[in-house]
């Protein structure tokens, strides 16, 4: 089914992204998430020679030859729309498909389905962490030959879910832009600031014994994971089980209402994230790499205080203090005491906490929304290809 496979080119770029009258190389990352993303791309050095041959065009096959995630090797996608001046990576194929056996988006749909993405897993090879399939793997792949006209009967289904898609993931982002906002005005408006250190009680910080990299039984002790709260959400599962012979510190147990706030992480965006826990399972310990900061209720609402530690404002002070050696970067107690946030009544504080969650309660059924879109579009082109059901044209 296919007429050609073309390789692509890694020449030393530049890290930043180009503009859209420079060109660039895209990274494997434009193709890995499935669909094509032209944002990730660098910069080709000026006086670099480019290869227009080679540049990225509406209706392109990619396929992702190599990285170093097994999962992300051989993920294809097929190109709706994309800005100019944008060429292939080594790292990226173009299949050239024959059309007159096969429709270009039918093709990208069948590399993703799990016959498929079983049998490149079992074509894998590579050394040092990176995995790649060759040319002639991809060549050798067997994928079922359907009649052109049921071909695009599938592509049209799947792009009637890609367009309701699309307009929920705008509206969501949409959404988003409104919750930041929402926010950002009203801390503009504050008349004051006032340091952090005059709003707490204390700070407290975590514990970080050796544990097991199971996740924790409800009945077992556990220690949280980093990644519990750098997302800006609490994350319960994100935790380590307690060995049954180290004895919990109970002291250290999280709390419905505690504010948590990273204080180290090799990433610099990440240190200083803040998250408010509200459900929680018992029996969860706070760790080492993670603060609990401990608001003096009579001036500080802690869903406001962590709100507060997500703006740009605040963020860009964390910035400023961070140090950091080897990769990891940290804020100490006394960075975080010393932060300026806004001063506003408790009332003031409870209403952007009010307007902040009612915007989010939208962005929450938005996303439940599309996550089923997403599911059904799975399972609907999944039985499409494989013939279990048949588009129904009346």
């Amino acid at each position: 089914m296919l007429a050609d496979i073309e390789s692509g080119w890694s020449p030393a770029c530049d890290a930043e992204q180009p503009d859209l009258d420079e060109w660039g190389v895209v990274k494997v990352s434009a193709v890995t998430s499935g669909r094509f993303i032209d944002g990730e791309a660098k910069r080709l050095p000026m006086g670099q020679v480019q290869r227009p041959e080679l540049e990225i065009k509406e209706g392109d096959v990619l396929l992702a030859r190599a990285n170093g995630a097994r999962s992300l090797v051989g993920v294809a996608c097929y190109v709706t729309e994309t800005r100019p001046r944008l060429m292939l990576s080594d790292k990226v194929l173009r299949l050239i498909p024959d059309r007159t056996a096969v429709d270009p988006a039918y093709l990208a749909l069948l590399l993703g389905t799990p016959g498929v993405r079983k049998q490149i897993g079992n074509l894998l090879n590579g050394g040092t962490g990176q995995n790649n399939i060759t040319q002639a793997d991809v060549r050798a792949l067997e994928i079922p030959r359907l009649p052109l006209p049921q071909q695009h009967d599938i592509v049209a289904a799947n792009e009637a879910f890609e367009r309701r898609i699309g307009a929920l993931e705008r509206e969501l982002a949409k959404l988003q832009v409104v919750e930041q906002a929402v926010v950002a005005r009203t801390m503009a408006e504050a008349p004051r600031r006032v340091d952090l250190s005059q709003c707490l009680i204390g700070i407290e910080s975590g514990w970080s014994p050796v544990c097991d990299s199971a996740r924790p039984a409800v009945d077992e002790w556990g220690v949280l994971k980093l990644s519990a709260i750098t997302s800006g959400k609490f994350v319960a599962s994100e935790s380590k089980r307690l060995p049954n012979d180290v004895l919990p510190r109970t002291v250290l147990e999280v709390r419905p209402g505690d504010v948590l706030v990273s204080r180290a992480n090799g990433v610099k965006a990440l240190v200083g994230v803040a998250c408010t826990v509200g459900h929680v399972r018992p029996r969860l310990l706070l760790p080492d790499l993670v603060f609990r900061l401990i608001a003096d209720p009579d001036v500080l609402d802690p869903e406001f205080l962590s709100i507060v530690l997500s703006t740009a404002g605040v963020r860009r002070q964390i910035e400023a203090v961070m140090r950091g050696t080897s990769g990891q970067y940290k804020v100490s107690q006394t960075d975080l005491r010393a932060l300026e946030i806004p001063q506003l009544s408790l009332a003031e504080q409870r209403e952007i906490v009010a307007a902040r969650d009612a915007v989010h309660r939208k962005i929450s059924a938005a996303q439940r929304h599309l996550a089923k879109l997403r599911s059904a579009q799975q399972s609907v082109v999944e039985d499409l290809l494989s013939g279990r059901s048949r588009v129904n044209r009346t």
